[in-house]
């Protein structure tokens, strides 16, 4: 006799439970716990990290995460603006630059800003390698920006432009004092996820080249390991990204939330 479909949906989903207790049981019982405690969780050489690993490492991360922020974000709004424009010449540009930025991997944009710049116009960037390294950041982040941006502005009702204009504002007053407050408002959740991700892509600053007080934690990590020949070191900064970016992630799920209501 063919079973009910309640029936059927109630044995498929017991199944997975099992299978997923099944390999939880399995992943438990075939791990060396002693070689994982030995290798990964080795509580002198975690030791050993401290203070550096936070007030340089972690430090330098976030300042490095803010910087790019910050820029990429004033360099987003003109590249936006510039791809709204009603001049053509400035709608290509943005338009080139945001599919340029946006199509390259990060690693090769930092490695062109550190080493093909210098070379090609012998332009020296301030700060050095690691000012060069988040020129490179700030320009990616400036092309992704630009997009949500760009849709944040096109998201405010028409009417709210043509109202402020019939009250006698000038374009650019309107852009700056009514349309782009209602466009930051609906894009903060976008935004705060391209924070997270600049966040982790401190990370490859690495290819500029760093000093002993400019690491991040990825590369203060990594010559932590080379030293202890211990993959403790890499455990200790994932737990101190994750310190920054769960928080930001549940931020992020609050806002829309939050914005999904008011809608």
């Amino acid at each position: 006799m063919a079973l009910r479909r309640t029936t059927r949906n109630k044995l498929y989903r017991y199944s997975m439970y099992l299978l997923f207790v099944v390999l939880v049981v399995w992943s438990v019982v075939a791990t060396d716990w002693a070689v994982v405690g030995r290798q990964f969780f080795n509580p002198q050489v975690a030791a050993e990290m401290f203070p550096e690993i936070i007030t340089i490492a972690l430090k330098n991360t976030i300042w490095f995460t803010l910087v790019a922020f910050t820029g990429g974000l004033l360099l987003g709004i003109l590249m936006a603006l510039l791809k709204l424009s009603s001049i053509g010449p400035f709608r290509w540009f943005a338009t080139a630059w945001i599919e340029l930025f946006r199509g390259l991997p990060a690693l090769l944009t930092i490695f062109a800003f550190a080493f093909m710049l210098p070379i090609a116009l012998k332009v020296q960037v301030p700060g050095g390698a690691i000012g060069a390294g988040l020129l490179g950041l700030i320009v990616v982040a400036s092309a992704y920006m630009a997009e949500v941006i760009r849709a944040g502005i096109q998201a405010v009702p028409k009417g709210q432009t043509e109202a402020a204009r019939s009250l006698g504002m000038s374009p650019m007053k309107t852009m700056f004092w009514i349309v782009l407050p209602q466009g930051f408002r609906i894009i903060i959740p976008p935004l705060t996820n391209e924070f997270v991700l600049l966040l982790k892509d401190t990370s490859l600053l690495f290819i500029a080249g760093t000093t002993v007080f400019s690491k991040e934690l990825t590369s203060f990590s990594r010559d932590a390991l080379t030293a202890n020949a211990n993959a403790t070191p890499l455990i200790m900064a994932a737990m101190l990204y994750l310190l920054v970016t769960i928080p930001l992630t549940r931020v992020v799920a609050w806002l829309e939330r939050k914005m999904a209501k008011q809608r």
